[in-house]
């Protein structure tokens, strides 16, 4: 019943970890088999390993979290020694979130990543800073995500999907100069860029002032967004924004997403995502449905 092709690749089901919530996935074996689950997204890696940001990285708001983590990983030639072979012993499908500071090296990173054996798909984060353009994201200015994605599609030997800012100026227009440059595929949205203060310090909680929030506060933006996206292009597109319950990720299924990712949830409870799958396999029961491509993207359908 919840069988699901993503750029040609099977997924058990059309649930998967986000990057950055999930380890490497094997941190999680101890509440849950992982292997439920359609696939990992692994940390944000780079090209060098990185000792992330400095200061408190995680501070609970309304509804939601923001963090400051930094890209804090162990880097990829790393990541293709140790945690890669333990990855493929969790019986899902591996998704490879890759960064970088400059074009280079995001090529250079999703040039070894792709090659690996294990890698199913990569996600290429165009969220990061752009050192050369005094930390501006790649994923702000359509232009310069598709020179970006340009460059690293020719390199990429896997399926590629790019993973969109929700501080992008046109999110719409993003994701279509991101398919005309070769992704087999987007997912949105990453965090919102957001500012909390501590009033009785009388300064900013993090030390690089702004922090990504993320959660259920940030849903009904995420799954508008997904809708305006999944009309305006022909690839899949994966949804991602305070999914909480089976219910929120099959608001997202309809909205037009192949396939959602959850990430906040997982801090809460650490089996949120096996409870979206039972209740995503009830749903399909009740309702009669051999597959939920029934009702994916029903309001396109409709408009």
């Amino acid at each position: 019943m919840l069988e699901t092709k993503l750029c040609g690749v099977t997924l058990k089901n059309p649930v998967i970890a986000a990057s950055g919530t999930f380890g490497f996935g094997a941190e999680y074996g101890d509440f849950f088999g992982v292997g439920r689950l359609g696939g990992i997204c692994t940390k944000g890696l780079t090209l060098l390993p990185r000792q992330g940001n400095t200061g408190l990285r995680v501070w609970e708001t309304a509804a939601g979290m923001m963090n400051s983590v930094g890209l804090q990983n162990p880097g990829i030639p790393t990541f293709l020694e140790r945690e890669l072979p333990r990855m493929r012993t969790l019986g899902t499908a591996i998704i490879a979130n890759v960064g970088g500071g400059d074009p280079e090296e995001y090529v250079e990173g999703v040039r070894l990543v792709s090659r690996a054996e294990g890698v199913d798909i990569v996600e290429l984060n165009i969220s990061c800073p752009n050192v050369r353009e005094g930390g501006m994201a790649f994923g702000i200015k359509c232009d310069v995500a598709a020179s970006v994605v340009a460059a690293v599609r020719r390199v990429c030997s896997k399926p590629l999907m790019v993973k969109l800012s929700p501080n992008a100026e046109d999110i719409t227009a993003m994701a279509i100069a991101c398919e005309r440059a070769g992704a087999d595929a987007v997912s949105l949205v990453n965090t919102f860029k957001a500012l909390a203060i501590d009033i009785g310090a009388r300064k900013p909680i993090f030390d690089n002032m702004t922090a990504g929030l993320s959660g259920p506060c940030i849903k009904p933006i995420a799954l508008r967004m997904v809708w305006e996206v999944a009309r305006a292009v022909h690839i899949p597109v994966v949804g991602i924004g305070g999914i909480t319950t089976w219910q929120d990720a099959l608001e997202f299924i309809m909205a037009g997403a192949t396939a959602v990712q959850v990430g906040t949830a997982t801090f809460v409870q650490p089996t949120a995502m096996q409870g979206i799958v039972d209740g995503l396999e009830r749903y399909c029961t009740t309702e009669h449905l051999t597959s939920l491509s029934t009702v994916c993207n029903i309001l396109g359908r409709e408009t």
